[in-house]
């Protein structure tokens, strides 16, 4: 699997505490923010998969 850059302007605000959020995990802000979008990614996909299950077995 290959990497991109992906750039982004945000609030200094936000900056400051995704810093604190990744420093209390050990975390470089980096691999931070990667972590939580998997993690969102994959939430997504699992309700997906739910729904599409209930769908099959209510319908």
């Amino acid at each position: 699997m290959g990497s991109d850059v992906l750039s982004m302007r945000i609030d200094g605000e936000l900056l400051d505490r995704v810093r604190q959020h990744a420093a209390r995990r050990g975390m470089s802000v980096q691999d931070y923010v990667v972590r939580t979008l998997i993690r969102d990614d994959f939430d997504e996909r699992f309700k997906t998969a739910v729904d599409e299950t209930e769908k099959f077995y209510s319908g």
